[in-house]
């Protein structure tokens, strides 16, 4: 995955600020560099599977809170998730 493309397309399709765009593709390329996301799911993350996820999100999150809310999400299903978060402070 692309961590340019990404964040471009984040910032687009969520009206996100360059910084929140930027950490959120970071902690996207940290979990596909780590393997976990491929190992559990078959497939490789894509800008495509990120940004889909994130539009599972409740309609009022902002963008650092869909990702954690995905995170969570997976978290609960396949544990081993929670070091991507994006914690306060981060941003």
């Amino acid at each position: 995955m692309d961590p340019t493309t990404l964040e471009a397309t984040l910032r687009t399709e969520f009206e996100a600020g360059e910084r929140a765009a930027h950490v959120v593709a970071r902690q996207a390329r940290d979990l596909t560099d780590s393997g976990r996301f491929e190992a559990d799911f078959g497939h490789e993350l894509t800008v495509t599977v990120v940004v889909s996820n994130l539009h599972d999100a409740p309609d009022e999150y902002a963008l650092i809170e869909r990702w954690n809310w995905w995170l969570g999400a997976l978290e609960l299903s396949h544990g081993e998730y929670e070091q991507f978060r994006i914690r306060p402070g981060t941003v």
